[in-house]
């Protein structure tokens, strides 16, 4: 006979993992009859910080089915943590980096500038969410190591879950989110050098549950240091979307940022122009000029020999920075804001572009 209690925590979706708990083994001891049930239920590790949504979902689920609900709250012992982090990893090394793995179909994507001040996080934060408010399953990487701005961006003040040598990155707005300012303390700066910076970068592909997503947005730092080379090394397969101002300087500096993509073996997926201009009731004021989009474009085009476009132009908006200071993505906050609408023009873009599915295996049988 099927249990009824494990019917209705099948419906219990951890809120790390995103997985049922039925399938993590987090379900102990069931006993059940008709009216009433007694469970219980397995955190991941003592202090879990989803414990009491978890135990909130529970006690929902059942309270459906049965008219007597009793759930105690406990914790896997260390054998059945090695056995959820295995299961996890899929029989995989303890630290792999799933993005450079034959048949992974997830669109990494380097969020890059010349120099800083144009906007980077900001966009990058705002198109991730944009991503995931149209069902995509995102992840987003903040590796500007000296200059990290994600988690006040995304409203992120929790350290990551660390289940064994594997990190549960925290979830904001259906964004994995991983960062090194969920490891500093009161703001400190990060004085590392070369070695560190690539290992830092390093642990967050491969000690990290991303999961199977759909796109992970790289927030890079600006410039072509370090961490660009680093990362353009461990993930050969991402592709580069460069962002820029309209002024002729800006433009020249963020070439640059594309240009060391390619060096390192990415393709130029396109070229956004942030603060395009200013609306206004008498027409577009072109505060910061204009044409450094296209000329960032046209540039990359001949560097790389493919046509490389402008994905978007976004307009100065009062309203996006208040959103970031407000920790609320403005795509989400007030979407209808004309830098909304276009950073969620750029995300719908981003999602019909194909991926490159030469040699990957499609998983399919004939018959």
């Amino acid at each position: 006979m099927t249990s009824r209690a494990l019917v209705a925590l099948a419906s219990v979706i951890d809120p790390e993992l995103r997985l049922p708990i039925t399938e993590l083994g987090m379900v102990g001891e069931v006993q059940e009859d008709s009216d009433s049930v007694n469970v219980v239920i397995k955190l991941t590790i003592v202090g879990c910080p989803a414990a009491q949504s978890i135990e909130r979902d529970v006690n929902q689920a059942l309270a459906a089915e049965f008219k007597t609900v009793n759930v105690v709250m406990t914790t896997m012992s260390q054998e059945e943590r090695s056995e959820l982090t295995k299961k996890l990893r899929g029989d995989r090394p303890p630290k792999f980096n799933p993005f450079v793995e034959k048949d992974n179909l997830t669109k990494v994507i380097f969020v890059s500038s010349g120099k800083g001040g144009v906007g980077k996080s900001t966009l990058t934060v705002n198109l991730a969410v944009a991503l995931a408010a149209q069902g995509q399953k995102v992840g987003l990487l903040d590796a500007d190591i000296f200059g990290y701005s994600v988690p006040q961006l995304m409203g992120v003040n929790q350290t990551p879950t660390k289940v064994d040598h594997l990190m549960l990155p925290p979830i904001s707005h259906e964004v994995k989110v991983i960062s090194i300012g969920f490891f500093v303390a009161d703001n400190q700066p990060v004085a590392w050098r070369g070695p560190m910076l690539h290992r830092a970068v390093e642990q967050f592909l491969t000690d990290v549950f991303w999961g199977d997503l759909d796109f992970l947005l790289v927030d890079l730092p600006p410039g072509t240091g370090d961490v660009a080379i680093s990362l353009g090394q461990l993930l050969p397969k991402a592709q580069t979307l460069v962002v820029t101002t309209p002024q002729h300087t800006a433009a020249i500096v963020a070439e640059r940022s594309g240009a060391i993509g390619l060096q390192t073996g990415q393709s130029v997926l396109g070229v956004i122009e942030n603060m395009s201009y200013l609306p206004s009731k008498d027409g577009p004021i072109e505060i910061f000029g204009s044409g450094g989009g296209e000329a960032v474009a046209k540039r990359l085009s001949e560097l790389s020999g493919a046509e490389v476009f402008v994905l978007g132009k976004i307009p100065l908006s009062q309203e996006l920075r208040e959103s970031a200071d407000r920790a609320l993505p403005i795509v989400v906050g007030n979407p209808e804001d004309s830098a909304a609408v276009e950073i969620i023009s750029i995300a719908r873009k981003l999602i019909a572009t194909p991926r490159g599915l030469a040699g990957k295996s499609l998983k399919i049988t004939p018959s």
